[in-house]
């Protein structure tokens, strides 16, 4: 399957993967930041944004791990391997990718699958269901009610602790593609496993914004059960899709996170 990406910068192969019903373009707020140091890949995950459907395959999970890994291993340079870093679940994604040894380094952003329990998944999934359900609602209006600040503000405050930031253009082509997105009901019963065994070799970053009301900040202490090694924060005032909240910090934290090791290629 061939992702629609963006490719800006020089220096280590970076990946940017965006969460569920999201798009690539939610990294742009940090590109200047990040593209005098690294060669950045920003992707629309399948069925997203400018990607093409996905269809129904038997596990929504695994297809994603891995056409993702088939992109990464496509975008990479002869030579290199990438960092990889991601929001929610795209969080899980560069997480897996980690797992299975595929990459680098990986930083993962409010990551999802680390519910508590099954309850916890179920109240996640809601959150966007329910938004949907009132994006649905309101129909052909949508356009004109988002252009109220106080209905677009609540509309983005479950993923954004600083939703001003956000403009009315984005706010309308994100929630459009909530609506749309045919990748959030399979996600729904499915459990996030990773491998048992999980290289320390290879360095995990994990930071998490307390004011995250998706995957709120007590899922972060279970981290550790998968990833013992993983360097693992908590971001005051930042909240699910954190890129925006604060650019500064989450560019520096991607930067932190793809130094921690070498992108060249072992050869005996």
């Amino acid at each position: 399957m061939k992702l629609a990406h963006d490719i800006s910068g020089s220096g280590p192969t970076l990946v940017l993967v965006h969460g569920v019903t999201h798009r690539r373009q939610g990294w742009d707020v940090l590109l200047d930041r990040l593209t005098p140091y690294r060669r950045v890949v920003t992707v629309d995950l399948p069925g997203h944004g400018e990607s093409p459907a996905v269809g129904q395959p038997p596990n929504m999970l695994e297809f994603l791990t891995d056409e993702l890994s088939a992109f990464v291993a496509e975008v990479t340079p002869e030579g290199e391997r990438a960092h990889i870093a991601g929001n929610s679940l795209g969080g899980w994604l560069a997480l897996a990718l980690a797992a299975r040894g595929e990459v680098v380094s990986a930083t993962a952003l409010s990551p999802a699958g680390f519910f508590v329990n099954r309850l916890d998944q179920k109240r996640a999934r809601a959150t966007f269901v329910s938004i949907r359900t009132l994006a649905k609602i309101t129909g052909d209006r949508l356009p004109q009610a988002l252009q109220f600040r106080p209905i677009r503000y609540a509309a983005l405050a479950p993923f954004f602790a600083k939703p001003s930031r956000i403009s009315y253009e984005d706010a309308l082509v994100d929630s459009r593609s909530l609506m749309a997105n045919e990748v959030l009901d399979p996600l729904g019963p499915l459990p996030f496993v990773l491998p048992a065994v999980v290289d320390p070799a290879i360095p995990v970053t994990v930071a998490w914004g307390r004011r995250d009301l998706v995957l709120p900040v007590y899922q972060a202490r279970r981290v550790l059960e998968q990833f013992p090694a993983a360097q693992l924060s908590v971001l005051p005032r930042l909240g699910h899709v954190p890129m925006s909240d604060d650019p500064a910090l989450i560019a520096k934290i991607l930067l932190d996170g793809s130094s921690a090791a070498s992108s060249t290629t072992k050869t005996a």
